[in-house]
């Protein structure tokens, strides 16, 4: 008689989704309360901050302990890459939001702006200065996972390891700039339809740049730790779509917002 072995198929219940989606909650509104210049707002988005950061870390955890004792089978590995394709274009939706209001405002500009895009009284960034750097900057880091993907698959060790130093140099360097060019910023969110398009585009640019830059650390280490072979890295195929779709965001958001949105300005700030 054959003895059929039953696999599960389905992961056990887990709270971080909904606490995920309760961190980001507080953040969004200790932002919302910061907008509107409410005393012990930046305390609510601290807090929901590092909550955030902790939850996706205890989130990560599990994933990572599910597919270290080979719970995850290949049926299920089908499964979460399709998944994760569908969350990506949940992530193109969100952004197709913003650009929508970037365009309405952009092309028609109304009368109470002067009906001109940018406004007049902005001081607006010049796209062959930090923009063109930070672009340079991404599509470089673009190909480092790439070649990243390439060395796991041929087993080659050191070239692994040096593509996500690369990687990983490259990501926190356009961080830096962009925190930079915010910090010499001559507007803020809060100044107008202008402001803030131009700072919900780019900041949560910047925040998913964040995410994809954790979960390249993670694979790294996974690796450093040898859970990743040329036969399974299916943590690294995911961070590394996540990381081209972030390049695809900014290289959108540099033709349109900087280069096509700025074109009409005649007060531009050279860094």
């Amino acid at each position: 008689m054959v003895k059929i072995q039953k696999i599960n198929l389905v992961l056990d219940p887990s709270p971080w989704p909904v606490s995920t989606a309760f961190s980001l909650y507080v953040l969004i509104i200790g932002l919302v309360a910061s907008f509107h210049l409410y005393s012990h707002a930046n305390l609510f988005i601290i807090f929901g901050f590092f909550l955030f950061i902790s939850v996706f870390s205890l989130w990560i955890r599990d994933i990572l302990r599910d597919a270290f004792i080979h719970r995850i089978v290949p049926i299920l590995s089908g499964a979460l890459r399709r998944a994760f394709i569908l969350f990506i274009v949940s992530e193109v939706m969100f952004f197709v939001a913003f650009f929508w209001a970037f365009f309405h405002s952009s092309l028609a500009p109304v009368f109470q702006i002067g009906s001109i895009w940018p406004p007049l009284a902005f001081s607006v960034f010049s796209p062959w200065s930090i923009p063109l750097v930070n672009t340079m900057i991404l599509l470089t880091s673009g190909a480092t996972t790439t070649w990243v993907q390439y060395a796991i698959v041929a087993g080659d060790y050191d070239q692994v390891v040096y593509g996500f130093v690369f990687t990983l140099v490259l990501s926190f360097l356009f961080l830096d700039l962009q925190i930079y060019e915010y910090v010499h910023a001559s507007f803020s969110i809060s100044d107008g339809i202008y402001g803030s398009t131009f700072y919900m585009l780019t900041g949560f640019h910047g925040f998913h740049v964040l995410v994809g830059t954790i979960m390249l650390t993670v694979s790294f280490f996974r690796f450093l730790l040898g859970q990743m072979s040329p036969r399974s890295y299916l943590g690294f195929t995911v961070a590394s779509w996540y990381w081209h779709f972030v390049d695809v965001v900014w290289i959108l958001l540099f033709l349109v917002v900087y280069i096509w949105g700025n074109s009409m300005s005649n007060n531009i700030v050279l860094f």
